[in-house]
Formats: structure tokens, sequence, C-alpha cells
């Protein structure tokens, strides 16, 4: 690959890559029954889309550490999207999301293949888990057939298991806080356990052990990638709410709806007097909400001052994860695609 870094060519390698192993997995299950088909559908379309960033980090690590590229690396980089494809079937799930990428998410999708039958919403979802669940094993099976020696994974391995842990109890811990009053500290544990570890920081930090990255190039990578993924996330949570749906593809009112513990609500519940938590309170978790309670929640967001505050709090993990990233002895290449990454990830409509 040449220098300097060329992300979309990577992007086209790591889609490349999955599109192969998920087709090859799908055959499998057509080959069990032609029954299966919806579900084998479903397992193709679930890592067709996104921006490959859990790759490109693990790709990083690797290449921080000094050494050269690999398709061996590349391979195992892109198990980590499938974590990705199955956090965001589940996710999805939890949250009855019924967009994605302007696509019904997998229950809703599904829901085809069950038409008629007893309990069919039901039976959706549950094809739709259990898809999710397959794709988990799957970016396990991907990892450890990567190619790449077993002392090398042997490193890693713990902390794949760490990360598994991590992002289960991120939206475990999201779970259990919906619906509560919106806490500042909470919702950033959960942004740091369900997102931030898994989507910057831990692929990174797998790449660095992948190659044989000592404890002084991990803490740096971690000094970089904590603060970087938490505030991956709150860009989220602000274009959740403020973004353009025909950009975002995803339906702007979920998190209202969902009385979801975002950062973005607890910095406006924190700042409300008592009349403005008042009306709060009667939007969050609503099923009925309309464009117009939208508008309404945007103007209260803002005169309280919410999204500023957000992108206050992304401002100064970007500054941080840089900072790191700056004391960090890399070679060059590393460092450049690492702070053209760090912008990437955080400035975006989408």
């Amino acid at each position: 690959m040449s220098e300097p870094w060329d992300a979309a060519a990577f992007k086209d390698r790591v889609d490349a890559l999955l599109a192969g192993f998920l087709a090859e997995e799908a055959g499998h299950l057509l080959a069990i029954d032609a029954g299966l088909a919806p579900v084998a559908g479903q397992l193709r379309a679930a890592a067709r889309h996104g921006k490959r960033l859990r790759a490109a980090f693990c790709y990083w690590g690797w290449r921080a550490a000094g050494q050269p590229d690999s398709d061996a690396l590349v391979r195992a980089a892109a198990s980590l999207e499938l974590v990705h494809a199955a956090a965001v079937v589940h996710d999805d799930l939890i949250d009855d999301s019924p967009l994605r990428h302007h696509l019904p998410t997998a229950h809703i999708a599904l829901r085809s293949a069950v038409t008629g039958r007893p309990r069919a919403r039901a039976a959706a979802r549950s094809l739709a888990m259990l898809v999710g669940d397959h794709l988990m094993a799957l970016a396990g099976q991907m990892f450890a057939a990567c190619g790449l020696p077993a002392a090398y994974l042997a490193r890693a391995r713990p902390l794949w298991a760490e990360l598994a842990r991590d992002l289960i109890a991120g939206e475990c811990l999201e779970i259990l806080s919906t619906g509560t009053d919106p806490d500042p500290e909470v919702s950033v544990k959960v942004i740091r356990y369900k997102t931030a570890k898994y989507t910057v920081e831990q692929p990174l930090l797998i790449g660095a052990l992948l190659a044989g990255a000592g404890p002084g190039l991990r803490d740096a990578l971690s000094g970089y990638g904590l603060p970087l993924g938490e505030a991956f996330q709150l860009r989220d949570d602000l274009l959740g709410l403020f973004g353009d749906p025909r950009r975002t593809g995803k339906a702007g009112l979920d998190d209202l709806r969902g009385h979801r513990p975002t950062a973005l609500l607890a910095c406006a519940w924190q700042a409300a007097r008592p009349a403005q938590r008042e009306r709060l309170a009667g939007l969050l978790g609503r099923r009925d909400l309309t464009d117009e309670h939208l508008g309404d929640v945007r103007a209260l967001m803002t005169a309280l001052k919410a999204p500023q505050r957000v992108e206050d709090m992304i401002d100064t993990r970007v500054r941080a994860a840089l900072g790191h990233l700056a004391g960090a002895v890399l070679p060059h290449p590393a460092r450049q695609a690492l702070t053209t990454l760090a912008r990437s990830a955080t400035d975006r409509v989408h």
C-alpha cells in the first residue's frame, strides 16, 4: 500500500474481504436448508455498510509498532467489523430502531420471512438476535483464521475477550440506565464501554499486540484511543438528534422515544430549570412523538446550550487524543494516518 495512506483503497480492501467471507458463510447456511435464505440474506447485508474505522485503527496499531502492510493482518482487522455488525444488529433490536443506512433494520426486514405466522413480530426479533449472535461468532472465526502466526494471535486473545465483555457491559449499562433521570457520569460510562473502547482503543491495541508492541507504545495508543472513541460516540449522540436523517440514515426521534441515557440529554437535564425539566420529562419515552416535538426539543436543548457543551466535550477529547499521539514514538505514516483518523472519526455529518 502506497504512502500517504489511501483510506478509500483500504475500505475497498476490507469490504471485499467481508463480502467474500459472509457470502461463503451464507452458502453454508443455504446448504443446510433453502428456507434459511432470509437469514443468510441478513447475514450478508449486516456488514455491507460502514466506514471501516475499527479495521483501520487495528491496522494502524500494527503499523505503529513498525510492522509492514500484511494481508493476514487486514483479515484480522476486518474481523472487528463483524463485531461491530453484531453489535449493530443487537443494538437495533434492543432499541427497536426501524432504520439504519436508510434501510429496514434486521428485525424489521425479517418480518417478511414470518408473515402470517403466530407471534410473527417476536419471531422476526428472535431471528435477528440469532443473526447478531452468529456474526459475533464469525468475528472470532475470521480472526483466528486470518493467517497470522499462532504466537501473534495468542498475544491479542486476552484483549479480544475483554473487548467482548466491555461491549456487553456497556449495552447492559445502557439498558439499566434507560428511563432514569439523565446523569452525565452515567452517560459517559455507557459511551466508554458500549462504543468508545471497541471502536478505537481496543482495535488499536489488538493491532499493536499482534505486532508485539511494548507497554510504552500500548499506553500511548490507549491514551489516544479512549478519548477519541468517546468523542466519536458523542458526535453520534449529536447527530442522532440534530443530524439530517437523509444523511444519517436513522430516525431522528429514536433517542427521545427510547429515553436513552445520552450525554446530550444529560447536559440538557443538568442545565434545565424545573419547568424545562418538566417539559423534557413529558416527551421522553413517548412513542407518538412527531417532527414538531423534535423541533421543540431541539430548540429547548439549544437554549440550554447542551449541543455546545457536547461539542466542548468532543473538542477536549480530541485534543487529549492528539496530545498522546504527539508524545508517542511512531513511524511517520502511522502518525499521519492516526491524525487523519482522529479528524474523520469526529468531524462528520453522518
